[in-house]
Parts: structure tokens; sequence; C-alpha cells
């Protein structure tokens, strides 16, 4: 951790524990709500129980943190001695974690600064390291907030779900845009546009869909230097191969990341997500 700016997101980032433990970035949990039952995303829910759940039909809804949550946060790492933090969360357009942590920071015993990066994923979690790096530098609040809006200004994302439904049922998607992909036999491709999820291409055929998935994002990387994540939820296999494919055909790549998403987004997307996003170096 910075010894003057500390680092906090939420646990839709979905960083590697290395890395948050390299950059002392800490993360607020979001709840999956299944059934009666108010779980932990990352520590209590497994994306295995989620996929079960869904495929079941069973009820599953999200909830933010609460903002005690993030003042507890705050208090504590205020506690370490920095000097100030910089918190930073998924988009504002698909969650409250944001109103959350701004009503939190009022109250917090040092100035934070709470950002709506937009973003989500690793999306996200390259906004949290880029600040984070920036005050390992020895930057202050508002270099370590301008790192990651320079960031998620040269981030893209963009997914591939069988179906549309659980982004509907979730309130992610309007009605109107899931008609995009309702016909038989089309899929959905997706992209994240001013922090909302918005549809971008209906292609014949899941195997069609994710070959344009690969095309869309090396042509978005082009030659310059990116890092990209690929997520899944219960498609392990699929994820593999897209990222060597993509590692074949972009130049400029220098990290890539292959992860599972947790059972925040799984619970909006559904069993089948494949998701990638490359973020300008």
């Amino acid at each position: 951790m910075s010894r003057h700016v500390a680092i906090v997101t939420d646990s839709t980032a979905y960083l590697p524990a290395r890395t948050m433990e390299r950059h002392g970035i800490t993360a607020v949990p979001l709840t999956v709500v299944l059934g009666d039952r108010a779980l932990e995303e990352g520590t209590e829910i497994s994306t295995r129980s989620l996929a079960q759940a869904l495929q079941k039909r069973r009820p599953v809804t999200t909830s933010r943190p609460a903002p005690e949550v993030f003042a507890e946060t705050y208090r504590r790492i205020a506690a370490s001695g920095v000097d100030g933090i910089v918190s930073l969360h998924l988009s504002a357009e698909l969650s409250g974690t944001h109103d959350a942590a701004v009503v939190a920071a009022r109250e917090a015993p040092v100035p934070v600064r709470v950002v709506d990066t937009g973003m989500i994923a690793m999306a996200l979690g390259f906004c949290a390291v880029a600040a984070a790096e920036a005050a390992e530098a020895g930057g202050m609040v508002d270099e370590a907030v301008t790192a990651a809006e320079k960031r998620a200004a040269g981030t893209s994302a963009y997914f591939y779900v069988d179906t549309l439904d659980y982004l509907r049922r979730g309130g992610r998607i309007g009605a109107a845009q899931a008609l995009f992909g309702s016909a038989l036999a089309v899929k959905p491709l997706l992209r994240l546009a001013d922090g909302r999820i918005e549809p971008l291409e209906k292609v014949r055929t899941a195997s069609r869909a994710i070959a344009r998935l690969e095309e869309i994002v090396a042509d978005r990387a082009g030659g310059a230097p990116v890092d990209i994540a690929v997520h899944h939820l219960a498609a392990p296999d699929r994820a593999s191969a897209l990222a060597e494919r993509l590692r074949e055909r972009v130049p400029g790549l220098a990290d890539l990341h292959v992860s599972e998403v947790g059972a925040v987004i799984g619970a909006h997307t559904g069993p089948g997500l494949l998701g990638v996003v490359v973020a300008s170096r």
C-alpha cells in the first residue's frame, strides 16, 4: 500500500488476489441474494453455486454494500496512517455501490475521493491498478484519480451472452433492448458504453458470435500496447481458447488475464458469458 494514498474498489473488479496484495488494494464485497440468503461475493458464494441456482431458475438478485460497510473500511484504512483514500467503483448506471461509498465518505476520518469509473469487471480492475501505481510512485489523491480516469478513457469492454433474459430480469437492459437477442438462433454481442450495457451486434449461432467477438477485440486493440482480460461464467474452455487466439492476433498485447466472473456479474449474465476487456496502456 502507498504510504500516503490507499486504493479501495469493490468485488466486481475481479482482480487476482496476488495483484490486490501486491498493490495493497482493498475490495468491498457486493451481496448476492439467493432465495432468502444474503451472501457476500467472493467469500460466501461460489460461481458454481450461482450457475447451478440460475440453471434451476431459483430467484437470484444482487445488492450494493451498505454505507456502513464502506465507512468501516475507510476507518480501518485511515487508522493505518494514510493521508487520503481513492475509492473506485463499478458504473453507477449498473449499481448503487458508488452512491453508498459517497455517503460513507462524508464521515470518513481522512479525505476520500469516490469515483464512478463507468466500468465493471477487469475494466474496473485495470483502473484500480493504475491508481495504485500512481500512488506508489508518490502521487497523491489527485494524481491517483487522474491515472484511473485516463485508464478508463482508454478501456473498452465487450460481451457475449447466450441469452439476454438474465440482464432483462435484473433490470440491466430494457425490455426493448432484450428483443435484440430474442429471435431463434440469434446470439447477442454487447458492449459497455457510457456506463451502460448496450447491444452491439447480433450474430447467428454461438460459434459465429464468439468469432465476431474475437474480430472486434483484435480491431479495437490494433497494434498499440494493450492489456486484455478474458472473463467467463461456466465456460472455461471457451475462454482459454479465445485468449490463446487473441494472444496470436494482438501484436501489442502486454498482459493477458483469464478469469471467471464472480456471482454478482454472473447473476445478471447467466452461464455461458464471455467478456473481453481491452485497456490501452
